[in-house]
């Protein structure tokens, strides 16, 4: 992260909201970077697919940065906005937020770009049609 002064609210659109429970812990105790991983990239496929209109298959990710650790009991929200829109792809950046225990104020811990490419029912890419966002 750069020396900027940290945000304090999310950009984009709220795509996903969980609990970080203890069966999602790594051997430090903090929850697995794995698991919040996969959790961004449910939040980025739900956007991509309601823009693509359909199927979509994730492709990339580039530049996960890990700010903070998210903790057991911590209310973990996904935030999502369109960076680009091509032919057959659809790239998100995907922010996630805690809240420490479900109680104030939103803590930035992570950022990631996904791209997706939408894709038919055998799995060929497709054009996607709604470039607007």
């Amino acid at each position: 992260m750069s020396n900027a002064e940290p945000r304090t609210a999310p950009l984009g659109e709220l795509s996903l909201r969980m609990m970080a429970m203890p069966a999602d812990t790594n051997a430090s105790g903090h929850i697995f970077g794995g698991w919040v991983l996969g959790q961004m990239d449910i939040a980025g496929s739900i956007h991509a697919a309601g823009q693509a209109g359909g199927r979509i298959v994730t492709v990339t990710v580039d530049r996960m940065v890990f700010h903070k650790p998210v903790h057991v009991g911590d209310e973990v929200t996904c935030y999502t906005r369109i960076v680009r829109i091509g032919r057959t792809s659809i790239t998100i950046m995907v922010e996630t937020w805690v809240r420490r225990s479900r109680l104030g104020a939103p803590v930035h811990v992570t950022e990631g770009l996904f791209t997706y490419v939408a894709v038919d029912q055998h799995g060929t890419p497709v054009e996607i049609l709604n470039k607007q966002f």
